[in-house]
């Protein structure tokens, strides 16, 4: 596949062309993005252990009954995805007050949320990724009012999944984002379905006993030890042996 059409590169994955009709390759970067891009780096092994963190959870997810692009892992960079038409809209789970909601409503970091919070943000990086409510999603036609409910009632289900999965091990899930794509059926009736990917880079992770941030926000907030991070949800998780490292040739 050394001369596969790329279709799209972004902050921390590049789309391929895939083997098959209607099929995409996902591949994992190192690189690591804040604050739209404005803080940038490359850090070895992190794509390889969100490939396998996600992976791992899309797999789960397919095996419960929430349906994902995700088809099987290539190799340690890649995965085999269904081809979606994406929602221009990041869905926030939100279950503890951290990040831009603690800011907007003087909530202390670490504050439980009354219950399990939705949002929406546009995807616009130039925006800045503004926060949008359904009444802006019906009125630009972003999605419809079925598409709203359905991806609701996804992410609810999927934080349900993942706050049982961290729990286990002994991680706090704080909040996660998600991107949903319509796949077309016979007779073009639409889906929803769960896309983009599920890793320390898209969900907030602290260890429930010390409260150490085991995410992105290590690398925002100049933490240090991001990949090291990473690798310990990995392994909490069981998907990296305990003696491998971040280069792929420890995985089970």
């Amino acid at each position: 596949m050394s001369r596969r059409k790329k279709l799209y590169e972004g902050k921390a994955k590049i789309l391929y062309e895939g083997p098959e009709p209607g099929t995409i390759v996902q591949h994992f970067k190192d690189d690591a993005t804040a604050f739209n891009n404005k803080k940038k780096a490359v850090l070895e092994g992190k794509g390889v252990l969100n490939n396998r963190i996600s992976e791992h959870i899309m797999e789960n997810l397919n095996r419960i009954g929430v349906p994902t692009h995700f088809i099987r892992r290539l190799n340690m960079r890649e995965q085999l995805v269904r081809e979606v038409e994406i929602i221009p809209l990041e869905v926030v789970v939100r279950n503890v007050a951290a990040g831009s909601i603690a800011q907007r409503f003087g909530l202390t970091e670490g504050e439980p949320l009354p219950r399990a919070i939705v949002e929406f943000y546009f995807k616009d990086d130039a925006l800045n990724d503004p926060l949008v409510s359904e009444e802006h999603i019906a009125a630009f036609n972003w999605a419809s009012h079925q598409d709203v409910d359905d991806m609701i009632a996804l992410a609810l289900r999927v934080n349900d999944f993942l706050s049982g999965l961290f729990t286990g091990a002994n991680i706090r899930l704080v909040d996660f984002k998600l991107e949903f794509g319509r796949i077309y059926d016979q007779n073009d009736m639409t889906r929803i379905i769960l896309a983009d990917e599920i890793s320390p880079d898209s969900c907030r992770l602290w260890d429930m006993t010390s409260g150490e941030k085991m995410d992105k926000d290590r690398f925002r907030r100049d933490m240090g030890n991001v990949t090291e991070a990473y690798a310990e949800v990995a392994r909490r998780l069981g998907i990296m042996k305990e003696t491998g490292n971040a280069n792929g040739d420890e995985a089970n």
